[in-house]
């Protein structure tokens, strides 16, 4: 089965349709499949869920979906650094739930694995645990999460091979695995796509089993707040 695309279009070929509930991997502005984003937002799709650990800033990653205001509702566990996503939300035009970081990775792995449901602690007796199932295990009261299973998930890794095995480059192994796990569909961009079987089968981080759809292409690389030290 063919895995490697031309493009990002021709990737998200056939996918894409309003009201579409997508998982994406990132973190920061670290690991984010922007060619993939870039592509969404010329589609011009609309009302989109999307789950993410964060909403990108205002003119890089995510941000560029809810500067064309394609996003109805975000699932996220750090906003902070989008004035668009703020406005959006202060005003109502966006709905937004809030994720502790490890629930959400959580809930995109149990996803993966075809689990409905989990109980954590995450989140007792705060805002995120309202109108959620309580249970007590042990003397501990715990909340049901549920596993994320989206559409569409879109993620970047460092290298893949051609049946889509990847490898992922430092921080960008972050939400990206699980990103990647939750989707029917998964399309991820590479740096770079490797003959299969020149990988080191003991440096995949994901198995091609879970990728769908690949291409190849260039990456901006930012930093999200540079410090430095006065001369």
């Amino acid at each position: 089965m063919k895995k490697v695309y031309g493009s990002a279009e021709e990737a998200l070929d056939g996918l894409l349709f309003d009201g579409m509930f997508i998982a994406a991997g990132g973190f920061g502005l670290c690991g984010i499949p922007e060619l993939l984003i870039a592509a969404i937002r010329d589609a011009g799709t609309k009302d989109l869920t999307i789950a993410s650990n964060n909403a990108g800033v205002d003119d890089f990653g995510l941000g560029l979906l809810l500067q064309t205001r394609q996003v109805k509702k975000m699932l996220s566990s750090y906003v902070g650094e989008n004035d668009t996503f703020m406005q959006q939300y202060l005003s109502g035009e966006l709905e937004l739930e809030f994720n502790p970081q490890g629930t959400l990775a959580e809930r995109m792995r149990a996803g993966g694995c075809g689990i409905p449901v989990f109980y954590t602690k995450t989140g007792v007796g705060t805002v995120i645990a309202e109108g959620k199932e309580h249970k007590d295990f042990d003397g501990e009261t715990y909340i049901l999460e549920r596993g994320i299973f989206a559409d569409l998930s879109i993620v970047k890794a460092w290298k893949a091979d051609e049946t889509g095995n990847l490898v992922f480059r430092k921080t960008a192994r972050n939400f990206n695995p699980p990103a990647a796990m939750c989707g029917k569909t998964c399309l991820v961009e590479v740096e770079e796509i490797v003959p299969t079987g020149s990988l080191d089968p003991d440096s995949i981080h994901l198995p091609g089993i879970y990728v769908n759809r690949l291409i190849q292409g260039e990456h901006e690389k930012r930093i999200e707040q540079r410090t430095v030290r006065a001369a």
